[in-house]
Protein backbone atom coordinates (compact mmCIF):
# COMPACT_ATOMS: atom_id res chain seq x y z
CA UNK A 1 0.00 0.00 0.00
CA UNK A 2 1.51 3.44 -0.82
CA UNK A 3 0.04 6.85 1.17
CA UNK A 4 -0.03 9.34 -1.29
CA UNK A 5 -1.22 11.71 1.07
CA UNK A 6 -1.41 11.32 5.01
CA UNK A 7 -5.22 9.78 4.60
CA UNK A 8 -5.00 8.66 1.03
CA UNK A 9 -3.37 5.53 -0.26
CA UNK A 10 -3.53 3.59 -2.98
CA UNK A 11 -3.16 -0.72 -3.17
CA UNK A 12 -3.59 -2.54 -6.33
CA UNK A 13 -4.99 -4.85 -4.09
CA UNK A 14 -7.97 -2.84 -2.71
CA UNK A 15 -10.71 -1.39 -4.60
CA UNK A 16 -9.51 -2.17 -7.96
CA UNK A 17 -6.06 -0.08 -7.37
CA UNK A 18 -8.62 3.14 -7.20
CA UNK A 19 -7.66 5.63 -4.28
CA UNK A 20 -9.26 4.58 -0.89
CA UNK A 21 -8.52 6.27 2.71
CA UNK A 22 -6.34 5.24 5.03
CA UNK A 23 -6.58 1.66 3.72
CA UNK A 24 -9.90 0.99 4.34
CA UNK A 25 -12.24 -0.50 1.51
CA UNK A 26 -14.30 3.13 0.38
CA UNK A 27 -12.89 5.05 -2.09
CA UNK A 28 -12.17 9.10 -2.58
CA UNK A 29 -14.40 8.87 -5.79
CA UNK A 30 -17.52 7.32 -2.96
CA UNK A 31 -17.00 10.34 -0.60
CA UNK A 32 -16.81 13.04 -3.74
CA UNK A 33 -19.85 11.63 -5.23
CA UNK A 34 -21.80 11.72 -1.90
CA UNK A 35 -20.81 15.68 -1.02
CA UNK A 36 -21.44 16.20 -5.18
CA UNK A 37 -24.97 14.72 -4.44
CA UNK A 38 -25.15 17.43 -1.84
CA UNK A 39 -24.69 15.29 0.80
CA UNK A 40 -23.00 17.44 3.89
CA UNK A 41 -19.72 16.73 5.52
CA UNK A 42 -22.10 15.63 8.33
CA UNK A 43 -24.03 13.24 6.66
CA UNK A 44 -21.17 11.16 5.21
CA UNK A 45 -19.72 11.28 8.81
CA UNK A 46 -22.49 9.53 9.69
CA UNK A 47 -23.32 6.86 7.23
CA UNK A 48 -19.64 5.98 6.96
CA UNK A 49 -18.83 6.49 11.25
CA UNK A 50 -15.17 4.86 11.04
CA UNK A 51 -14.30 8.48 8.72
CA UNK A 52 -13.38 11.46 10.14
CA UNK A 53 -13.83 14.71 9.05
CA UNK A 54 -9.98 15.17 8.13
CA UNK A 55 -10.26 12.30 5.64
CA UNK A 56 -12.93 14.08 3.78
CA UNK A 57 -11.33 17.16 3.57
CA UNK A 58 -8.16 15.05 2.13
CA UNK A 59 -10.50 13.72 -0.65
CA UNK A 60 -11.35 17.14 -1.53
CA UNK A 61 -8.00 18.41 -1.35
CA UNK A 62 -6.80 15.20 -3.54
CA UNK A 63 -9.72 15.94 -5.44
CA UNK A 64 -8.37 19.45 -6.68
CA UNK A 65 -4.71 18.85 -6.86
CA UNK A 66 -5.34 15.97 -9.47
CA UNK A 67 -8.03 18.33 -11.26
CA UNK A 68 -5.04 21.14 -11.19
CA UNK A 69 -2.74 18.91 -12.69
CA UNK A 70 -4.68 17.90 -15.02
CA UNK A 71 -5.48 21.47 -16.27
CA UNK A 72 -2.38 22.38 -16.42
CA UNK A 73 -1.02 19.49 -18.41
CA UNK A 74 -3.85 19.73 -21.01
CA UNK A 75 -2.91 23.18 -21.26
CA UNK A 76 1.15 22.39 -21.64
CA UNK A 77 0.17 19.96 -24.21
Amino acid sequence: MQYIHDRITLDPNLCGGKPTIRGLRLTVQTVLEFLAAGDTAEDVLESYPFLEMADIQACLRFASENLARQHFTSFAA
